[in-house]
């Protein structure tokens, strides 16, 4: 009898783990970053590539970096949603075209809309790396020390939005980052 409710406790072991997997969202994967400092970058500016970007100048304010390529369909489909969200003016949108040709992605924002303050052109996507970038699209809410806040894998949705980042990035500008 015994020999049987070790395999029969493995088995209900299983079953469990399985069902709570079943139930997770994929698209709220842990990342190891929240509430760490953002990785510190130094990118070219994908418009002015003489001048550069690095998140040190977005010290003392609430922003958001947004991952984006033109090769990126997903993208495509977010991207009417982030020129509206850019109108509301709740957190400034930052840009960091992954992985992606200066050419296509000047010619995809020309054509769809920039709803960006700026993009930086991360071109070897080493600084994708540093922030644990699965694929584009990927969306990062950043406080006023530079600690990321939030991490959103995939299109930045309306229920993303008004659920997550609009009341997280409302509340980090009231507390002042801390």
């Amino acid at each position: 009898m015994g020999r049987y409710l070790i395999p029969l406790f493995l088995f209900l072991v299983l079953v469990i783990f399985l069902a709570i997997g079943l139930n997770r969202d994929p698209r709220e994967v842990p990342s190891p970053l929240i509430n760490k400092a953002a990785p510190a970058f130094n990118l070219p500016q994908l418009k002015e590539p003489a001048k550069s970007f690095s998140a040190v100048d977005m010290r003392g304010k609430v922003w958001l970096l947004n991952v984006w390529a033109s090769w990126c369909v997903t993208c495509r489909d977010e991207h009417p949603l982030l020129l509206e969200y850019a109108k509301q003016g709740v957190v400034p949108i930052y840009g960091l075209n992954y992985k992606d040709e200066r050419a296509d992605a000047l010619a995809w924002l020309n054509e769809l809309g920039d709803p960006y303050v700026l993009s930086a052109a991360d071109l070897d996507g080493r600084v994708g790396i540093d922030y644990g970038v699965y694929g584009a699209p990927e969306t990062y809410l950043i406080d006023q020390s530079g600690t990321i806040r939030f991490k959103q894998i995939g299109p930045v949705t309306t229920d993303v939005w008004t659920k997550k980042i609009v009341p997280l990035a409302q509340e980090l500008n009231r507390q002042g980052g801390k």
